[in-house]
């Protein structure tokens, strides 16, 4: 079964072709970073309209690459939500259209559970039951995955997401546009021991998150530091900033795994990618002999390969085909989706 995925939740237009037997067959993605820093965020409409422009140009250019034609696909799947409305409505109705005049089932994807299942296009994916830790945009959430389609949340954000911390942490800093990466790269440069920022729920006893005070104290800290807040004093907020964050999601995914009983845990979405999670995550995980699994860093992102496979694995077990509305989901919670 060859599948065209369709990504256009936000800011990233991305499609792909998945095989169910061959794999993962051609991918592209265009990114609106670019266009969207000179607003120091995502503007919807400018999104909305760059899908539009980007969409057919891509497909054809992963048909080519995968040297496949339109007659050779099965099925179409597309990010239905959440996300931005316009955005979502652009990649629907391209795929619910070209679907139509093809004589072809589509099916809609939520986006979390592409990232969810992302980590299972990698050569050494990891088999269900395990635990994942989502970090993806507004989403901060611990699940326990038990198979494609049957998920319990184990833990919450309370308030912000780790990645919406990191970019207003980002704007305080007076760095660019995505905050993640600046922050991360800042980081780099800093050093241990110069501030000290608190890690919001710790040891709270549960699995949720909340990062909205962790903000708050680096706006507190900027404001004192102010008369003297060099390249030096930000690089070492940077860095005080992304040890609290690491430490604090660290600390979660072991309680989960250790509450569930689980040994392997997979991280997806944005800050998945960030190399100091990475690092606190694998340290955690070999000495307790639990194993972690990350997607590709290309597949962090919003990306088509993603929303390919898991409408591959859904169009497999028959689940959730649509009827060519044009439907989208903004606000879709994960635990709404049909179970086998």
């Amino acid at each position: 079964m060859l599948i065209l995925g369709v990504e256009s939740s936000c800011d990233e237009t991305g499609l792909a072709l998945y095989d169910t037997e061959q794999g993962l067959l051609s991918h592209a993605l265009h990114s609106q970073i670019d266009m969207h820093a000179a607003y120091g965020g995502v503007v919807p409409e400018l999104a909305s309209r760059d899908h539009i422009r980007r969409a057919l140009p891509l497909t054809r250019h992963v048909l080519e690459t995968a040297g496949k034609s339109l007659q050779d696909i099965d099925g179409i799947a597309y990010t239905q939500g959440p996300g931005l409305s316009g955005a979502l409505l652009v990649g629907t109705s391209i795929a619910e259209s070209l679907a139509f005049s093809l004589n072809l089932p589509t099916i809609g994807v939520h986006h979390l559970e592409g990232h969810l299942l992302a980590p299972l296009l990698e050569p050494d994916p990891p088999e269900f039951p395990f635990v994942a830790l989502l970090v993806s945009g507004g989403h901060t959430q611990l699940m326990r995955v038990s198979a494609i389609g049957d998920y319990e949340l184990l833990g919450d954000t309370l308030d912000d997401a780790a990645g919406e911390a990191f970019d207003k942490t980002a704007k305080l800093l007076g760095l660019s546009y995505p905050g993640g990466p600046a922050v991360s790269k800042l980081a780099a440069q800093g050093q241990a021991g110069t501030y000290q920022l608190p890690r919001p729920m710790l040891n709270s006893g549960d699995l949720n998150f909340s990062f909205s005070g962790l903000k708050t104290a680096v706006l507190t800290l900027v404001n004192q530091q102010r008369d003297t807040l060099d390249d030096t004093a930000r690089a070492n907020i940077a860095y005080e900033f992304q040890e609290a964050v690491t430490e604090v999601l660290t600390k979660k995914c072991m309680d989960a795994l250790r509450k569930t009983g689980m040994k392997q845990l997979i991280v997806s979405g944005g800050v998945g990618a960030n190399a100091r999670l990475r690092e606190r995550l694998n340290e955690a995980a070999r000495r307790r002999h639990y194993h972690v699994h990350y997607p590709r860093l290309e597949f962090c992102t919003d990306n088509g390969a993603m929303i390919a496979f898991a409408g591959a694995m859904r169009m497999q077990q028959k689940m959730q085909e649509s009827d060519h509305s044009f439907t989208v989901r903004p606000r879709w919670d994960l635990a709404e989706l049909t179970k086998p």
